[in-house]
């Protein structure tokens, strides 16, 4: 009888394997919620040993922390915000594309962001990260738009963006995603123009 299994893999540079870890666990919480984050399934998801994820997070909360602050990380890479990027067209081009190619990384975030409704804790963590986010966007626009960028403007384009990854992701409907962008960008651009 064969063992079902996937072989342990050896990780050899720290670095690497704490990313390697990480990943696992936004996999993890994508697929369960964050009530199936132990540190066994994200070792079963990593190929590694629960020790090993012991060893790199000390505490489940740290993992959960060091987690959050990865996937925001990752996410604001894949996206174009923040990316020095110019034009509306360029600014929101990707957005699709990192949905299709991450969902795991948008469907942890949007986990962890209904979790904290029930875990109060993990909002100071979210909020500070999710500054990030609103700080990027905020940039991105003053890139395109004359004049001072409200935090109101700012946070009104991100959550159109987000909202779009929320429904691209659940309903899986690309073409809407894109059609709305569109729209945006004609929006942005005639502001832009004035």
């Amino acid at each position: 009888m064969t063992d079902p299994r996937p072989p342990r893999k050896r990780v050899t540079e720290y670095g690497s394997g704490r990313t390697a870890l990480l990943d696992a666990a936004v996999r993890v919480v994508a697929r369960g919620g964050l009530r199936r984050l132990t540190y066994r399934a994200v070792a079963e998801e990593a190929g590694v040993t629960h020790g090993l994820v012991v060893h790199h997070f000390g505490s489940r909360d740290a993992l959960i922390e060091e987690a959050v602050t990865h996937a925001i990380r990752s996410s604001l890479e894949s996206s174009a915000l923040g990316a020095g990027t110019e034009g509306a067209g360029v600014f929101m081009g990707a957005l699709a594309d990192m949905v299709e190619s991450g969902p795991e990384l948008q469907a942890f975030q949007y986990e962890l962001l209904l979790e904290a409704r029930r875990r109060p804790e993990l909002l100071p963590h979210l909020r500070a990260l999710y500054e990030e986010y609103f700080e990027a966007s905020g940039r991105e626009l003053a890139r395109l738009l004359p004049g001072e960028v409200s935090r109101g403007m700012s946070r009104l384009v991100f959550a159109a963006l987000e909202g779009l990854v929320l429904h691209q992701l659940v309903f899986g409907e690309r073409d809407v995603t894109e059609e709305a962008l569109a729209e945006l960008r004609t929006l942005l651009e005639r502001l832009a123009g004035d």
